[in-house]
């Protein structure tokens, strides 16, 4: 098909330069006042990570890695979208929609994708196969960037479905977590005739029908105390007022790097340091995407975006959760009825956080194929 032109990931060598000469001349800040991570990423680890990054990371292995999986673009709604889209050997898989979110890109499904396509090779059966999609948010790595507002989650979720759609595939399942869980349930609830079932890792928009007394429900009050008291600047900051923001995003790569190593420390099942859950590696990995393409700004915009203006569309289709015990809020089961009436898998995950594909793959992949096996 003429519109869909295949990609290869290649950085120029003159972007990588300049971004060992800017690591190399970085500005520092003064060290942090605390023995802890309570006032930001400390000094020491970010100088740490940014030394390794100019003198010891290798993109050009990195990249190879990332190219191992088939990449096209793709004009959808007057926006070139960036996918992979891996097919499985075995022909009677099932089309799987992923989606991502902020601070995240493709590089979280990079332990998932063969797995799930090829799961004989992984000791897992053939009738559990999926074809893989994995598209590049709108404004995120190598995703075009809007030129216009509107495109909040309802637009990005409509779009994917045209993407499933022009793929061929008119019947599939889809699956995402952070903005992938809300773009993922737009998907299910404009586009029934196709989208079979969901998962979703996240359930942010959902509410609790009364005064919360059980267990689940005590805890992710807890959670969501100290996100809107601690941890949720960022989020303030992105829906507000993104363009301010990304001249020193786009500016510094070690201010990149630390605005999502932090979220790597918060959101992560790591006990305490990132790299307890996430190689340094895939961390620089999933940076790069951001500082190679200049997408700091184009990306926080999906919160400008959808903040407060997208609305609770009620999702019909069979959905199923995954519950990780470090998931910034936990999903609970009573709070997501009114939105998802049809929970027809639920599962509560004994480590994991926010990233899963990353941090538990084989949990994610086993989670996944367990969901969608009665939908195939």
């Amino acid at each position: 098909m003429s519109d869909i032109v295949p990609f290869t990931i290649d950085v120029p060598d003159a972007v990588l330069e300049d971004l060992r000469v800017r690591l190399t001349g970085t500005r520092w800040p003064d060290r942090e006042l605390v023995d802890d991570w309570s006032q930001g990423v400390p000094l020491a680890y970010v100088r740490e990570v940014c030394r390794y990054w100019a003198d010891n990371y290798e993109w050009r292995r990195r990249e190879a890695a990332l190219n191992r999986f088939d990449q096209f673009t793709t004009p959808i709604d007057g926006l070139d979208l960036h996918v992979v889209h891996q097919l499985s050997p075995h022909p009677e898989a099932l089309p799987l929609l992923v989606t991502h979110g902020w601070p995240g890109s493709i590089v979280e499904f990079h332990k998932v994708i063969e797995p799930l396509t090829d799961p004989t090779r992984f000791g897992g059966s053939a009738e559990d196969a999926f074809h893989v999609v994995a598209p590049s948010l709108p404004g995120f790595a190598f995703s075009g960037k809007p030129t216009e507002t509107g495109w909040g989650v309802e637009r990005i979720g409509a779009a994917f479905t045209q993407l499933m759609a022009r793929l061929g595939y008119d019947r599939y399942v889809a699956q995402g977590g952070d903005w992938g869980s809300a773009i993922t349930s737009v998907v299910g609830a404009v586009d029934p005739a196709h989208c079979a079932a969901i998962h979703l890792t996240l359930a942010m928009s959902t509410r609790p029908p009364g005064t919360p007394t059980e267990p689940d429900e005590l805890h992710a009050m807890e959670r969501i105390q100290h996100y809107m008291e601690w941890d949720s600047g960022y989020s303030t900051q992105q829906k507000s007022r993104p363009q301010t923001l990304g001249y020193g995003l786009a500016d510094s790569p070690a201010g990149q790097a630390a605005w999502i190593l932090e979220k790597f420390w918060s959101w992560t099942d790591c006990d305490g340091h990132p790299e307890n859950a996430l190689t340094r590696d895939e961390m620089l990995d999933n940076i790069m995407l951001y500082w190679v393409t200049e997408s700091a700004t184009s990306s926080a915009r999906i919160y400008w975006e959808s903040f407060g203006r997208a609305e609770r569309a009620v999702v019909e289709v069979p959905t199923g959760f995954t519950v990780y015990p470090r998931e910034i809020v936990p999903p609970v089961r009573s709070w997501v009825a009114e939105l998802y009436p049809n929970v027809v898998y639920w599962n509560e995950q004994p480590k994991g956080g926010h990233f899963a594909a990353l941090e538990v793959p084989d949990a994610f992949v086993a989670d996944l194929r367990e969901c969608f096996r009665p939908h195939r």
